[in-house]
């Protein structure tokens, strides 16, 4: 039995017409995300709302209001949320999307997809998160907020250098396992910041003062060289809000407290610190076995929210209020009082980093319907504490009830 020949002519492709060869879809990279660099001015809010799409996975920006800074950054009604300070948002719990939002300060990144772009992607099964990283560049990663403490072999374990000709230019040498790399410093990145000043307005000389009087520690901001080319490309100032994290010394912690018969067995108290004279709420006199020791509350704690609600900048009689009106059970997110200080020196809010809200967990769900709009000034307020935007939270349910949000 003969069978057909088979030829292939490389112009024409393959001639045989059982034979067919398929290849995984690829991204269509004619989808381009848009990057929205939302910036305000004290007394601002940032000028839309947040909708959570019960149709499809995913968060809608609806009702941008005109002249504000959304509208200004570039964001549109119907954009749909893919990253928020360039990490990726579009499969995380909407309350935690929301509360990245709220612990931004002045400044917030929102990478969307216009609305037809997204049904376009959606209906072709594209992967979201795989369109996203191509925005970016092959080399690109996030910078690094890294602590270095000080030894005694090595000290920091890093030099400072810059390239003659580049005023305010400084990049990092490393010493091999010692403290910065240790940290997550790499030899030859591009220092950004330090202890909370941006190195490109020092002077050499003062760039080393700062470090020497640094005496157990120094706070930096890192980025390579690839990636410093990536953000140069995309035209994104390199800040803190877009950095990954090393070891920070201090971390908030959340705890779930589920009421006594005699009560969550803590007193709040209302305190000026010494040095800052910054008002906060302090956690003080945690009863022996009682609802707040068994969930890790320290006396001397720094409260920063209730139920997910940033109160530093509330009076304390409101955030007295809140606690009480949350019932039977309450969530609570702490600091040590050390940590806050550590944060308030570098101009960081303590909440910037924590996003491991559980509000859609059954025993501690909060109402997901509606939030108050941004309508705190961020940043610090009278008593030197920072302040926290509000943000409308929307979804379709609650938008058959209450269209005025």
């Amino acid at each position: 039995m003969e069978f057909p020949r088979f030829t292939f002519n490389p112009k024409e492709g393959i001639d045989n017409p059982a034979l067919v060869i398929t290849d995984d879809p690829e991204p269509d990279y004619s989808l381009v995300p848009t990057l929205c660099h939302l910036k305000r001015l004290p007394g601002q809010n940032f000028g839309f709302h947040l909708q959570k799409d019960q149709s499809n996975p995913g968060f809608e920006v609806r009702d941008v209001e005109t002249c504000s800074p959304a509208m200004r950054g570039g964001l549109k009604d119907g954009d749909r949320l893919l990253e928020v300070n360039e990490e990726y948002v579009d499969n995380m719990d909407f309350m935690r999307v929301v509360r990245k939002i709220q612990s931004c300060t002045l400044h917030v990144f929102l990478l969307v997809l216009r609305r037809s772009d997204y049904e376009q992607a959606v209906s072709a099964g594209m992967d979201m998160q795989a369109l996203a990283k191509a925005s970016k560049g092959d080399y690109w990663s996030r910078p690094r907020l890294c602590h270095i403490s000080r030894n005694v072999s090595h000290g920091l374990g890093m030099s400072i250098f810059s390239l003659q000709g580049q005023k305010g230019c400084y990049f990092v040498s490393t010493v091999a396992d010692g403290p910065a790399e240790e940290a997550g410093v790499r030899s030859g990145d591009r220092l950004i910041w330090i202890n909370g000043v941006m190195v490109s307005c020092l002077t050499r000389s003062f760039l080393s003062r700062t470090v020497k009087k640094s005496r157990d520690s120094v706070t930096v901001l890192v980025i390579d060289s690839e990636s410093e080319r990536c953000y140069a490309r995309r035209k994104i100032p390199i800040l803190p809000i877009l950095a990954e994290c090393c070891r920070l010394p201090y971390a908030t912690k959340t705890m779930h407290l589920l009421k006594g018969e005699d009560g969550y067995g803590f007193l709040l108290r209302q305190e000026k610190l010494a040095v800052t004279q910054c008002i906060v709420h302090v956690l003080r006199e945690v009863d022996v076995g009682s609802p707040a020791e068994e969930s890790g509350m320290e006396d001397g704690d720094l409260l920063l929210a209730v139920n997910g609600e940033p109160v530093e900048s509330m009076e304390h009689d409101n955030v007295v209020k809140a606690i009480r009106k949350s019932g039977h059970k309450v969530t609570l997110t702490t600091i040590p009082l050390a940590g806050g200080q550590f944060y308030r020196e570098l101009g960081i809010p303590p909440l910037l980093f924590h996003d491991r809200w559980t509000f859609q967990d059954d025993r501690w769900q909060t109402d997901p319907h509606i939030a108050e709009n941004q309508r705190e000034t961020p940043g610090l307020n009278g008593d030197g504490c920072p302040t926290y935007p509000r943000l409308y939270i929307q979804d379709e349910e609650a938008l058959k009830t209450n269209q005025q949000l």
